[in-house]
C-alpha cells in the first residue's frame, strides 16, 4: 500500500491525486513493502531555492527527489521500522513548459517525471551510463504500461 502526502503550493493546473497515486504505484511496484512518500508540487521561486541548497544549481528543474534518510543501529538494522521513502518536489512551471517544448502530451510528461522521481527514491540514479540505461530503460517500460511514448525517443 502507498500512503501520498500531496502537498500544492503551485497555482499551475496540476494532475489530481489519483491520477499522482497511480504513477507512484506503478513506480513502486517491485517494492513488497507499504511505502509513505510526500509529493510537493511547487512554483519556480521554490524550485529554484530548493535546487540552489540542495544541488548548487541556480534554477528550478523539474523534479528533484528526496530519498528518506532513516539512521541504522550498529548492527546495520534500520533504527526506525517505517516505510518512509522520501519527498519529491515537482515544479509545476517547468513541467508544463518541458512538455510544450519537448511536443509531449502534458500527462504523458506528469507521468514520466512522477516515476523518474519514484524510482530514485528507490535508488536508482543516472550519474553514469550503465546505471542511467538500466533506469531510463524501466522507465521507458513503465510508460509504455501506461501506453505513453518513449520519453527519451528524441535524445
Amino acid at each position: 500500500m502507498i500512503e501520498l502526502d500531496l502537498q500544492c503550493a503551485s497555482d499551475g493546473v496540476v494532475p489530481q491525486e489519483t491520477e499522482l497515486k497511480r504513477w507512484c504505484e506503478l513506480a513502486l511496484r517491485q517494492r513488497t513493502a507499504d511505502s509513505e512518500l510526500t509529493i510537493r508540487l511547487v512554483d519556480e521561486p521554490e524550485g529554484r531555492e530548493l535546487n540552489r541548497t540542495w544541488r548548487q544549481k541556480d534554477y528550478a528543474t523539474n523534479v528533484l527527489s528526496f530519498p528518506a534518510d532513516l539512521p541504522d543501529g550498529p548492527d546495520g538494522v534500520p533504527l526506525l521500522d517505517i516505510p518512509l521513502l522520501g519527498d519529491l518536489v515537482i515544479c509545476v512551471p517547468v513541467v508544463e513548459r518541458e512538455a510544450a517544448e519537448q511536443g509531449k502530451p502534458l500527462s504523458a510528461h506528469w507521468a514520466h517525471l512522477v516515476i523518474h522521481g519514484c524510482l530514485h527514491l528507490l535508488g536508482y540514479d543516472h550519474i553514469d551510463n550503465d546505471e542511467a540505461q538500466e533506469m531510463e530503460d524501466l522507465e521507458r517500460q513503465l510508460l509504455a504500461e501506461l501506453g505513453h511514448a518513449d520519453p527519451y525517443a528524441d535524445e
